[in-house]
């Protein structure tokens, strides 16, 4: 699963013929003809604002439910007893659309044509989410809330509502994976952040653990793992692994590398340029002499997702700046091969006071937004579902499954059977196929609930974890700064993500400190020229604006 998410990650593009012949396809089962949004085929039930909504009518429905992530492998609804479960209470069956190829080519492509599907499901951080709310393409969940579903109010968090609430004074998105201040307050202690510095715990250890805090400690620790491990099972040994590059950058040499250093988000109530400070560009220098040592694999510059985590599998690298959550199934197979060869979380890089990191922990924009499309083929039942789903009980049966089948009750509290917890445990993917719960179908997922069913956490998971404990904070204000769409702010914003992502590589390639310098240079001057005083403008207002939502000084 992905967290920041990204935050949390983009393909390589495909033919944009490829998008329009599978967008034809798309159409024919996104309802293009015969039944609009705003006829039913069947009288509306009421429904109360006492009771669950999505008990008005369990009759059987399906609705297509687009995936704007190309690597979500849960489209199997009605194949595992959990999603079974679910139809079978509640009526409701799902066709999942997943892009084959580059998730935002396929996204505009659909918005072009005006037809989206049932459902759809993106990171809260697209441009795409204000295209079609602004296209009027997705509907006011606030109002199909007043017209069908009063007790979505009821299990709908307000400050979560009141954090998406548009200029018009509709909500047009629920967010997965969110957490207000006040959710921190109650639950912070056990939060828990998704980004890790990892090594390969068995050639850690055999290189006598080495301090890796320090520019020089950490390039003397990838020098020796190539030169003691030079070969993994026949394959080069990659000394360090990154999430991959994009047009806009990398994750992981940006906010994780700046949270590991402790860099501030503000200073004295005005936002901070983290990109500009020294000891980021330090240690992005110590990046430019690793690959001058030639420590930096050229992998990393070019693999997607898909084949990291093949590589990940075999153990191939030495070190990573990641997100633990986004190779567990490799872990696991590493765990089953040999428990000293899987990942463990260790002091990565530090600033010069060797200050503790400052991870990002859940925040109230959350990860995904959910939206109903206005050509939803029945928007009394659309919205009842959404409410199943953000509900307790939707979450115990989304999370646990059907008791009986995949747990039973033991002192009064669910457990996963033991078969269950067992394969959970050594074989995430098995599990999914075979289960199908613990958040295989994470759209509404709200950890702040399933955590009270959550199994204790076992290997090689557990340190991992652990080690984010107390280095976790709530960074909420800092949330949908950017400007998007087609503003000036949002296309001037745009250029500038771009022209960084393609400065990054080559500062990481140049061939001398004097040429970092002359490059990073370059950039800050053409960012300017762009018109950079313009978005830090509109991200200083939007930032007092989110102190004032968070009621924050």
């Amino acid at each position: 699963m992905k967290i920041k998410a990204s935050r949390w990650y983009k393909p390589a593009l495909a033919v944009v013929t490829a998008s329009l012949l599978t967008l034809t396809t798309a159409c024919s089962y996104f309802g293009g003809g015969s039944q609009s949004a705003s006829e039913n085929a069947t009288p509306v039930k009421q429904a109360s604002a006492n009771e669950p909504g999505w008990k008005a009518d369990t009759s059987p429905i399906t609705f297509d439910w687009y995936m704007n992530f190309s690597w979500y492998t849960g489209s199997d609804w009605g194949k595992d007893p959990t999603s079974q479960y679910i139809t079978k209470k509640t009526g409701v069956s799902l066709n999942f659309i997943v892009p084959a190829g580059n998730e935002n080519e396929k996204l505009n492509t659909m918005i072009a044509s005006g037809k989206l599907p049932d459902f759809i499901t993106l990171a809260w951080s697209e441009d795409a989410v204000k295209k079609m709310i602004e296209g009027k393409l997705v509907l006011p969940l606030n109002e199909l809330a007043d017209q069908y579903d009063p007790y979505f109010y009821k299990v709908t968090d307000p400050a979560k509502l009141s954090w998406y609430t548009q200029p018009d004074g509709n909500v047009y998105g629920y967010p997965n994976a969110s957490s207000s201040p006040a959710d921190f307050a109650k639950y912070g202690k056990n939060y828990l952040s998704n980004q890790v510095f990892v090594v390969r715990k068995d050639m850690y250890e055999a290189l006598g653990k080495p301090d890796m805090r320090t520019p020089e400690g950490f390039l003397k620790a990838l020098e020796m793992a190539k030169e003691k491990f030079p070969q993994v099972n026949g394959q080069p040994l990659i000394p360090l692994g990154l999430h991959e590059f994009t047009e806009n950058g990398n994750y992981s040499l940006e906010g994780y590398l700046q949270n590991f250093l402790a860099l501030p988000m503000e200073k004295d109530g005005k936002l901070y340029d983290r990109t500009t400070d020294p000891e980021y560009l330090r240690w992005l220098k110590t990046l430019r002499q690793a690959n001058q040592q030639g420590l930096l694999a050229k992998d990393i510059f070019i693999d997607k997702r898909s084949q990291m985590e093949e590589k990940i599998a075999q153990g191939r690298y030495f070190a990573m700046l990641y997100q633990r959550s986004d190779f567990n199934t490799q872990q696991n197979a590493l765990y089953a091969n040999d428990p000293n060869s899987v990942y463990i979380a260790v002091d990565g890089p530090a600033n010069a006071n060797m200050d503790e990191p400052v991870l990002n922990g859940p925040v109230i924009s959350g990860w995904t937004l959910t939206l109903i499309s206005k050509d939803v083929k029945d928007k009394a039942r659309a919205i009842r579902f959404l409410e199943y789903m953000i509900s307790e009980e939707g979450q115990k049966d989304m999370y646990m499954g059907e008791e009986g089948v995949t747990y039973d009750m033991v002192n009064g509290k669910p457990q996963f059977k033991p078969e269950v917890l067992k394969t959970l445990n050594s074989d995430r993917s098995a599990f999914d196929t075979k289960y199908g719960a613990s958040h295989k179908y994470w759209m509404e997922m709200n950890t702040n609930i399933t955590d009270q069913w959550k199994p204790e956490s076992v290997e090689p998971f557990k340190q991992m974890e652990e080690w984010t404990k107390g280095k976790t904070v709530s960074r909420s204000e800092f949330d949908q700064l950017n400007p998007t769409g087609n503003s000036p702010e949002g296309i001037i914003n745009t250029k500038i993500g771009q022209l960084w992502g393609k400065t990054l590589p080559k500062l990481l390639l140049a061939s001398s400190d004097a040429e970092f310098d002359q490059i990073f240079q370059d950039y800050l001057s053409k960012r300017e020229e762009y018109g950079l005083s313009k978005v830090q403008a509109y991200q200083q207002a939007e930032y007092e604006k989110n102190l004032a939502k968070l009621n924050k000084k």
